[in-house]
């Protein structure tokens, strides 16, 4: 298949199939659906909450564990150029 073909694959999640459509590699979009399945599992065994509910916390949690992601590749980066521009000076 060539880069940027889109696929189709099967997933499972919160015990229901889907078909996603993706340029990804299936076994990526398998990953997402493993994580979001899992997610969603620990979600509604820990509130008992409806499925429903428990898929709008497993979002929100998900947000939040992207959000603190990008803000560490943030500092990461800030860390790497201030070390680059340590070590030019040292030139």
């Amino acid at each position: 298949m060539e880069t940027g073909e889109k696929r189709k694959v099967a997933v499972n999640v919160g015990g229901k199939g889907y078909t996603l459509v993706s340029s990804d590699p299936a076994e990526h979009v398998q990953r997402v659906a493993a994580l979001a399945d899992r997610t969603l599992r620990e979600i509604a065994l820990s509130t008992r909450q409806s499925v429903q509910q428990s898929a709008v916390l497993a979002v929100i949690s998900l947000a939040d564990e992207v959000i603190k992601a990008q803000d560490e590749n943030s500092r990461l980066r800030r860390e790497i150029q201030g070390l680059r521009t340590e070590a030019a000076k040292d030139r």
